[in-house]
């Protein structure tokens, strides 16, 4: 598994940015999906995460109602849909993959991700 995570950049406050992380093998659909950022200063944190078929969704609470994560598994790829950016938003935020342990499996500790993909920043402005 060979993650690739782009889209990042730099938005006013109230902005949106989409996401995008691309598996380059052939296993993507055997992997539970997440999101972390991680700011300057501060700990890496979970942020989303989505089952292997995209019918579960599991969500950081500051993030809810103003982030999507979703997946199309025919482009080996799962997006981070961001709206209403704050700027305490402003991270690098990575993708990961989780060997799926269920079918309902989306993990919210980053311990349990096997995969990472380099980061992407994200820098919202005030």
């Amino acid at each position: 598994l060979q993650l690739q995570a782009f889209g990042g950049g730099l938005v006013q406050a109230g902005g949106s940015l989409r996401l995008s992380c691309t598996d380059s093998g052939r296993t993507f659909i055997n992997y539970a999906m997440g999101w972390f950022r991680q700011a300057p200063g501060r700990e890496r944190e979970f942020v989303a995460s989505i089952n292997w078929s995209g019918s579960t969704v599991y969500y950081e609470d500051s993030v809810k109602d103003r982030f999507t994560v979703s997946r199309d598994n025919a482009k080996n790829t799962v997006y981070l849909q961001m709206n209403s950016l704050k700027p305490e938003d402003t991270a690098v935020y990575h993708c990961a993959a989780a060997y799926r342990r269920s079918n309902f499996y989306t993990p919210n500790v980053a311990s349990d991700y096997h995969y990472w993909g380099q980061g992407t920043q994200v820098t919202v402005s005030s």
